[in-house]
């Protein structure tokens, strides 16, 4: 197992406090673009998480009023010209394996997202499970304005399920701005929250997670990924096993026992 307490990023921020993770992009001043580093250390990062004994939530944050601008112009666009087909498909790998890495996680992740949030950021914030925003953000799936199709990171597969499918084509083909207001009433964004409020809620929701039965919650993120490629018969059996397991469970019993009580659960995960 494993203690992230402790864990230095050389190429991220990142906070711990009270069994919930924050982690921030770290270049504010160029609305925080990611390189190859940032993508493959993030990629590590929420690989170990599922090994990680005192992190239960992770808050994906935004730094200096924006979340992420996409992949940095000169330290990734640049070279990636320049590539040949097994180094570009290396990279296009690896930035597939960083949505993989969250989605794998076993952790609830929340995007708290303030400006800028576009390519590869606007596929982090998709990527997550819960997306918090403020009324200013300004996310899009602008693959197609730099020349590019817009299946980029699992795009084309997981935007039609949260916003459907004619959504999703208008902004995977046009590359168009999604306006927060627009992003909220198609489901995009769970809420909207003022940019002096935003952190403190995300915050929020994390703590009233973690502070939840999280071994439970890591079989429920689990069961929305993996019931995508399952038939109903399928995800009825899946979720019959996975809720069998989960009332095993010592958390399952506390509430019970506080139910019976009167009293509210305190629950710890195991």
């Amino acid at each position: 197992m494993t203690k992230m307490a402790d864990l230095k990023p050389q190429h991220f921020i990142w906070d711990w406090q009270d069994r919930v993770a924050t982690i921030r992009l770290n270049r504010p001043d160029r609305k925080n673009p990611l390189t190859f580093d940032s993508y493959g250390e993030l990629r590590d990062m929420f690989r170990s998480l599922p090994y990680a004994t005192d992190v239960d939530v992770v808050v994906f944050a935004s730094n200096g009023g924006n979340f992420c601008s996409g992949g940095d112009v000169h330290d990734i666009i640049g070279p990636l010209v320049g590539m040949d087909m097994k180094g570009l498909l290396a990279f296009t790998r690896m930035t597939g394996d960083l949505v993989k890495a969250m989605i794998g996680c076993g952790k609830p992740v929340i995007a708290a997202v303030d400006g800028i949030c576009v390519g590869a950021g606007a596929i982090i914030a998709m990527a997550s499970d819960l997306r918090l925003a403020t009324p200013g953000a300004k996310c899009a799936f602008l693959f197609t304005r730099v020349g590019l199709a817009g299946c980029d990171m699992g795009a084309c597969a997981m935007l039609p399920r949260i916003i459907g499918q004619g959504r999703a084509a208008e902004l995977l083909y046009t590359g168009r701005m999604m306006r927060a207001e627009e992003g909220a009433a198609w489901g995009f964004w769970n809420a909207l929250h003022p940019a002096d409020r935003l952190e403190a809620e995300a915050l929020s929701l994390a703590a009233s997670l973690a502070a939840g039965p999280t071994f439970a919650h890591g079989i429920t993120k689990t069961q929305l990924n993996q019931e995508w490629n399952m038939g109903l018969d399928q995800a009825i059996e899946a979720e019959a096993q996975a809720q069998a397991i989960c009332m095993q469970t010592r958390d399952f019993e506390r509430a019970y026992r506080a139910f019976v009580g009167k009293e509210t659960p305190v629950f710890r995960g195991d």
